[in-house]
């Protein structure tokens, strides 16, 4: 049973971490607690529910949401955000306006697929599982695993090597020193918000095809777990958020196996209050915390 919970929470963990991972690069690099991100999570999911719907594999459905959220995003940021940075308005600005754009995209969202729960088509991947010693690991459950480590490296890496990723790690660490070395900052941020968005589409789909359960609402939930991981690995810190992410998926699996499966949502709160009664800036924070 033990090898059996740590499956499980290593796979929820992978998709968490994911979702993080684009929550963080967005506080980290735009200085914004950017609430819209738990619809780009909806979002994706929906795409590429609808595109199986309609005869897509699912090798074309989850690169298609992806994109999808991604674009969604910058257009959100656009229209929402980017005025309150040309006026350098307060960060309670962007929390209160994109608030606000998230209630009326869950209600529109609401308004045009319903409030019931949506399912991925019947056999869209062959689950048969694979047995290793008692426990056993599904195809889907290998799917979501391989495809957050995948995303991982196809950010982590390009972060590190790629002039893009300096260019992001220098406006995350000062953005007016950033524009006058010649960066275009503007440009910068578009693309940020298209990585965010599209890590929070994928993250998305690989939950739904773990539950196969669909809602308007399911990016809620994940934004108010994403905001307790991303505190957890420290505010910023992409390697903290993939810790955190792993480690909060196995906590809830251990909770549900040997206890209830009532109290699994909370235990990833609790480790967040415990955490912070020792280390204020979570497990890798540290004082300066607007770094990629």
């Amino acid at each position: 049973m033990f090898a059996q919970q740590i499956i499980n929470g290593f796979v929820a963990g992978s998709a968490y971490a994911l979702f993080a991972l684009g929550f963080t690069l967005m506080f980290g690099v735009l200085g914004v607690v950017n609430l819209t991100y738990g619809f780009y999570f909806s979002a994706g999911a929906y795409i590429a529910l609808f595109a199986t719907i309609k005869g897509a594999p699912l090798a074309l459905a989850l690169p298609a949401a992806a994109i999808g959220a991604g674009l969604i995003a910058v257009v959100l940021d656009s229209l929402l955000l980017s005025r309150l940075r040309r006026t350098s308005a307060p960060e309670l600005a962007s929390l209160m306006v994109t608030l606000g754009g998230t209630l009326f995209l869950y209600s529109g969202m609401t308004a045009l697929f319903g409030s019931e729960i949506r399912r991925f088509p019947i056999g869209l991947i062959d689950n048969a599982p694979y047995n290793f010693h008692g426990a056993s690991v599904s195809p889907t459950q290998m799917l979501i695993v391989g495809t957050a480590a995948v995303l991982t490296l196809g950010l982590i890496v390009p972060l590190r090597v790629t002039r893009l990723g300096l260019a992001m790690r220098a406006l995350a660490e000062n953005p007016d020193a950033a524009e006058l070395m010649g960066i275009d900052t503007h440009a910068v941020m578009r693309r940020v918000s298209f990585i965010s968005g599209a890590l929070g589409g994928a993250a998305g789909v690989l939950i739904g095809l773990q539950y196969n359960a669909i809602t308007p609402y399911m990016g809620e939930a994940m934004t108010l777990k994403g905001f307790a991981i991303i505190i957890l690995g420290g505010l910023g810190d992409i390697g903290g958020a993939l810790i955190a992410g792993l480690l909060i998926g196995l906590l809830e699996a251990l909770t549900a196996g040997y206890f209830s499966s009532v109290y699994k949502d909370a235990i990833g709160f609790l480790a967040l209050v415990l955490t912070l009664w020792v280390r204020p800036l979570g497990l890798f924070g540290r004082a300066s915390a607007r770094r990629a």
